[in-house]
């Protein structure tokens, strides 16, 4: 297996609630990190209150990786109050910014307030899915969810990022089941089929069964109960 390469400067991680986006935003960020880059990691999630990325905000920073997000999940109160830092960020050119957006129709649409800062030369825009998930179980319904995300951000999918698990019962073949599934989005869409996500502890079961780049994954968010 070859582990996937990321060579833009702005990369955004979107998907459905449950996708792994936010795992898969932080751990992109440890992996920049570790080839002497400087990161910026935004959670512009203002939906969902659980498995943010700045649930791992404590690592991230002793990581050297600055991290920001609105304050409270569920409102979009502190958007404009975090604006001008993701802006700057964007403008950068000597900065990689990973943007981990929420996975909704809301969600695509606070992304969309920054697409005139987004340098369309050098960005990624990675759909990540989760085929255990109802809203991506089948081709048609990702189609769907797709479309809502790329219409709402008014920005286009560049990558697709397989990310098929049952949490700790994940197995082989559920990652395999979820690859299928992105050789038919990638083939219906025209969208690349980027990577699979995978932890650690399968890559070994995973080694001569697939054609495409893997993230190898750590488990850095958890529930905070």
């Amino acid at each position: 297996m070859k582990e996937a390469v990321f060579k833009k400067r702005v990369m955004i991680f979107s998907g459905h609630y449950g996708s792994g986006k936010s795992e898969i935003s932080v751990n992109t960020a440890f992996i920049l990190k570790r080839i002497n880059k400087d990161v910026l990691l935004a959670d512009m999630d203002i939906v969902n209150p659980f498995f943010r990325s700045i649930d791992a905000k404590k690592a991230l920073e002793s990581a050297g990786i600055r991290t920001i997000a609105p304050m409270f999940a569920n409102t979009n109160v502190d958007v404009p109050a975090i604006g001008p830092v993701i802006t700057a960020a964007l403008r950068n050119k000597s900065l990689c910014v990973i943007l981990d957006a929420g996975g909704d129709e809301e969600g695509a649409r606070v992304l969309g307030r920054f697409r005139h800062e987004i340098p369309m030369d050098d960005y990624d825009m990675f759909f990540v899915f989760n085929r255990s998930r109802p809203m991506t179980s089948n081709l048609s319904d990702t189609l769907d969810y797709i479309r809502e995300i790329e219409e709402s951000s008014r920005l286009k999918f560049t990558g697709l990022i397989n990310n098929t698990h049952y949490l700790g019962e994940t197995t082989v073949d559920d990652v395999l089941y979820g690859a299928e599934l992105a050789k038919e989005i990638s083939e219906k869409t025209g969208i690349p089929f980027f990577a699979t996500g995978v932890m650690k502890k399968l890559t070994d079961g995973l080694d001569g069964k697939i054609d495409h780049p893997v993230i190898i994954l750590s488990k850095n968010i958890r529930l905070p109960f």
